[in-house]
């Protein structure tokens, strides 16, 4: 019998069913892991999540398996080969923003707390469980990733609207948003990966 999954995936496309499967909404803590989603999600702006999605190894090639430390010291130099780069999308505003949200981050670690404990408080350290029956039910944004986009844009962050800041809470499992009737639901619903 085959697996019931939200609406959105394909069920011709092995990369987006793993995905699904394996990674969208299981709690990430990982601060690196969290920087790269982060990254990721603003570069989806105006693009569909498969594009980012089949870029994505070439996007941890280019920008240093998503190291901010390595990042933050990226010259003209690189920026200008990072742009000449056909396996990434060659956006200067975005590909300029992943040097400023690592400094960002780094700004918040040094405050003395983890990537992980700053974004993880905006949803009070745990995931939110929704119970959609439909995807036409979820929403583009909520109260949370409002004050997520909020806070994050204060702190000079860039690429990071409410909607995007929800879609980042979603892939990292601080919202679960599989609908009901998805095998992933349950799990998630339990804390259980589906991994």
């Amino acid at each position: 019998m085959n697996k019931i999954r939200c609406g959105w995936v394909p069920e011709d496309d092995p990369l987006y069913i793993k995905y699904h499967d394996q990674e969208w909404g299981n709690p990430v803590y990982d601060d690196q892991q969290l920087f790269e989603m982060l990254i990721l999600e603003g570069a989806q702006a105006g693009l569909s999540w498969i594009t980012v999605l089949r870029k994505r190894e070439n996007y941890r090639q280019a920008f240093d398996q998503f190291d901010p430390e390595k990042i933050i010291h990226y010259n003209e130099k690189k920026i200008i080969s990072l742009l000449e780069n056909p396996g990434i999308i060659r956006n200067k505003l975005k590909v300029n923003s992943v040097v400023i949200n690592a400094k960002a981050m780094i700004e918040i670690q040094e405050e003395g707390q983890s990537f992980s404990d700053y974004l993880w408080q905006f949803v009070d350290g745990e995931p939110i469980i929704n119970h959609w029956k439909t995807g036409d039910q979820v929403p583009v944004s909520i109260p949370e990733s409002d004050a997520m986009s909020k806070d994050l844009k204060k702190r000079g962050f860039k690429f990071i609207g409410t909607t995007i800041c929800y879609a980042f809470m979603q892939a990292v499992g601080m919202v679960n948003d599989h609908t009901t009737d998805c095998f992933c639901y349950k799990s998630q619903s339990k804390g259980i990966s589906t991994a």
